[in-house]
């Protein structure tokens, strides 16, 4: 069961750099240190707004509107944190 749950702790962690992957990607989109007619740079893209959106949308649902500023990444990467925290701490101690 500890492997199980090394596992999902992995994959939480990968998804952590990917939500930040994909926020310094908006950045550089956003401030046009990319080029967003490249082909790999539009495909990298896609893909990191892929895999981000449907986590991010529903935290975006509940946020108030703060003008230019989305801190739903910052969200949900506590969010992260604190679901990895707990299964280090609470849930994997008992199987031992």
């Amino acid at each position: 069961m500890t492997a199980l749950i090394d596992t999902i702790i992995l994959a939480l962690n990968l998804y952590w750099w990917v939500i930040i992957l994909s926020a310094v990607f908006s950045w550089l989109f956003a401030f046009n240190v990319v080029n967003p007619r490249n082909q790999v740079v539009a495909s990298i893209g896609n893909a990191l707004y892929r895999l981000t959106e449907p986590a991010l949308r529903p935290i975006r649902r509940f946020l108030p509107d703060l003008g230019g500023i989305d801190i739903s990444p910052i969200i949900l990467l506590l969010i992260l944190f604190f679901v990895t925290q707990f299964l280090e701490r609470s849930v994997k101690p008992l199987f031992y």
